[in-house]
């Protein structure tokens, strides 16, 4: 063993330390990291790939047996280590998930199950599985396998020319309805105009380095919103694009009321600016108000007719002063809320049981 500076390295495990306390530089295509120890293998990365499930039984043999075929072909073409696995996390469905999650971990050791405790949502199982899985680096997709596996390649071929993190993003949208299209649509601009640094089609599917997955878990507020927390990281990220396929299994558990739960999680999360837009149309019907009543009573004070009736000028302004009461009652509330939930501290996510307790991955 000889070491340089800060740099050990070890000719029988062909591994390479490195720590320092000085600003992050890369080095031959990798990283430092300030005040930290990293492990830059020459081995091939050991890759992760999380898949949150929820009652997603008719598809789940289908999902196991393509991403087992992924991993024995990347190996093969010496692209991941032996050692990458898929990780399974059921987040507390009712039907027989788990079941099958347990049967192909017993039956192939690249599948490894993680149980919740109960049915948290997809965000929080998503980041259940990003804290849990092991390995150099972890990717990211749903159970219904819309996301096309064969980009993993590109993927990988990214990370290792020092993408810490690459991005899936969808080429086109043809499989969608046209509302799916339409609603897409509006929740990017929405974010956009919130100032909130969303990846236009982009969902979850993506891969991260280790150093990205820690970065990751410095965030533990209880609103997450990973989509909007993965670009805050700062760090080097490429862009892969697919074709989006249409579900071949069972129904989408995510609805309409699920895009609007998440749209809603991610402006009110990451921007202030719907209380700014109240002070607007606050001051903007103080005004109309104001002018309403100034008119009122020059009218009284000179006679005019218009006076008698009254009734557009007493009750459009009851109106439209009541509807945007509720509204901004309804806003701040939202906000109340989440600090309410943030400040009680609980945990994300809880496993239950899993699989596999061996230490997997590097």
């Amino acid at each position: 063993m000889w070491a340089s500076g800060l740099i050990w390295y070890n000719p029988q495990e062909a591994s390479v330390i490195v720590g320092t306390r000085s600003p992050n530089m890369a080095t031959n295509g990798r990283f430092f990291h300030s005040g930290a120890l990293y492990i830059m293998s020459a081995e091939l990365p050991v890759l992760g790939i999380v898949v949150p499930c929820f009652n997603e039984e008719a598809m789940l043999p289908i999902t196991a047996k393509e991403l087992g075929t992924k991993i024995a072909s990347l190996v093969a073409s010496g692209q991941i280590n032996a050692r990458s696995a898929v990780y399974f996390v059921d987040d507390g469905s009712s039907d027989g998930t788990w079941e099958l999650i347990a049967d192909f971990s017993s039956q192939n050791s690249h599948f490894h199950g993680i149980k919740l405790s109960r049915n948290y949502g997809h965000q929080y199982a998503l980041y259940a599985g990003l804290m849990e899985a092991k390995g150099d680096c972890l990717i990211s997709l749903d159970a219904d396998l819309q996301d096309d596996i064969e980009v993993m390649d590109q993927m990988i071929i990214k990370y290792k020319e020092g993408s810490e993190i690459v991005y899936g993003v969808r080429s086109e949208r043809s499989s969608d309805t046209r509302f799916k299209r339409w609603s897409a649509s509006l929740h990017y601009r929405l974010a956009s105009f919130f100032g909130i640094e969303a990846l236009p089609n982009h969902a979850d599917y993506r891969l991260m380095s280790r150093r990205a997955i820690d970065m990751l878990a410095q965030y533990r507020e209880t609103n997450i919103y990973l989509r909007g927390v993965v670009p805050l990281l700062g760090l080097p990220s490429a862009l892969v694009y697919y074709k989006r396929e249409e579900r071949r299994e069972g129904e989408s558990k995510y609805g309409l009321k699920d895009m609007l739960g998440l749209s809603v999680q991610g402006i009110t999360s990451f921007s202030i600016m719907p209380l700014r837009i109240i002070s607007v149309l606050g001051m903007l019907v103080f005004v109309i108000s104001f002018l309403l009543g100034s008119w009122a009573l020059h009218a009284a004070l000179t006679g005019n007719s218009a006076a008698i009736a009254g009734w557009a000028s007493t009750v459009i302004p009851i109106y439209l002063l009541g509807g945007l009461q509720l509204l901004a009652i309804g806003i701040v509330g939202e906000y109340v809320g989440k600090t309410y939930m943030e400040t009680k501290r609980r945990p994300l996510y809880q496993v239950e049981k899993t699989t596999n307790d061996g230490y997997i991955g590097a």
